[in-house]
């Protein structure tokens, strides 16, 4: 005879011990293979954030300054600052002669210089830095920034919201991440390289990939995220694809260019932080006289670490060059 169920797995409520022996056993709790995995989270929105840059601006003009967040922590749950579940990005206003400090509970920090110039200080080094720019600075320690003459805007991305679910501190000691400068006149030598190379037909765009001396064999610029300057010839667009990683992007120059991402339509506007969510089907096109440029940070490193990047094309090759 088959015996009679009193309750489904997937209904019943936590397990909790029934006569512990102490405080450490008493903090032990069950599920099983029904209602363990069907946490219900919240999607993480497609978005763009427009508004953020003009507020960063108005502070500068202001001769204020101050960190302006991407957040939708709100929106897809936590209690820190985040852009995706993995990832948060920033405007950083910086007015002439201020001075700023950041110490990111993250595994580092990525920044793009908009506009502007200034000084930056980090593990004993001097940096100085000016408009289109790249740096990038371990976290775990501070970082201290002073503006120019006429101030400066910076992008700022970082994994801290991944340290926070975690709960977990940086390790400046056993961290490969060291502080790496990418001037503006070296990136654009090396992305002309890129641009004058041939492709093939699994080639997914003309990108250059920051990566460093000490994380060169990942090809990350940090362990956890990924940094391209991603571009799209004139007349021409991005095929549609889809991959795990989030992707947080910043527009650099398109005037009249568009992101696809799932069905909806982004109209690219100057410096404009754009959210693409993991495995959404997203395309770049690019109907202006002028080369599309555009940053793009994605959790990426932890996807490849764990060999589930999932990218795949969603449309065939056209003719390559």
């Amino acid at each position: 005879m088959t015996a009679i169920r009193s309750v489904d797995m997937a209904d019943m409520p936590v397990q909790v011990p029934e006569a512990p022996a102490s405080a450490a056993a008493a903090r032990a709790r069950f599920f099983n293979s029904g209602n363990a995995f069907n946490i219900k989270l919240p999607q993480v929105p497609a978005t763009a954030f427009r508004q953020e840059v003009g507020t960063a601006r108005a502070m500068l003009a202001g001769d204020a300054s101050g960190f302006v967040d991407c957040d939708q922590s709100s929106i897809i749950g936590g209690t820190a600052s985040a852009t995706t579940p993995l990832m948060v990005a920033r405007y950083v206003a910086l007015a002439a002669a201020d001075r700023l400090a950041l110490c990111p509970r993250a595994s580092g920090a990525i920044w793009y210089v908009i506009d502007g110039a200034g000084e930056m200080d980090v593990d004993g080094e001097h940096l100085a830095f000016g408009t289109g720019d790249v740096m990038l600075t371990p976290g775990g320690g501070e970082t201290s920034l002073v503006g120019g003459p006429q101030g400066a805007l910076l992008w700022l991305v970082t994994d801290e919201p991944l340290y926070a679910f975690a709960g977990a501190t940086p390790d400046r000691q056993t961290s490969k991440v060291v502080p790496v400068h990418y001037p503006a006149d070296e990136i654009s030598r090396q992305l002309q390289r890129v641009v004058d190379a041939a492709q093939n037909a699994t080639t997914s765009g003309i990108a250059l990939i920051f990566s460093s001396e000490t994380l060169e064999a990942g090809r990350n610029i940090l362990p956890t995220l990924t940094l391209s300057l991603n571009t799209v010839p004139p007349g021409e667009h991005q095929r549609g694809h889809e991959h795990n990683s989030a992707a947080i992007t910043l527009i650099l120059k398109g005037s009249g260019a568009y992101s696809m991402v799932g069905d909806e339509r982004y109209d690219w506007s100057d410096h404009a932080t754009l959210v693409t969510p993991a495995t959404l089907p997203h395309s770049h096109h690019n109907p202006s006289a002028e080369r599309a440029m555009f940053l793009i940070v994605q959790d990426g490193g932890l996807h490849y670490r764990a060999r589930t990047m999932g990218f795949r094309f969603l449309e065939p090759a056209g003719p390559t060059s």
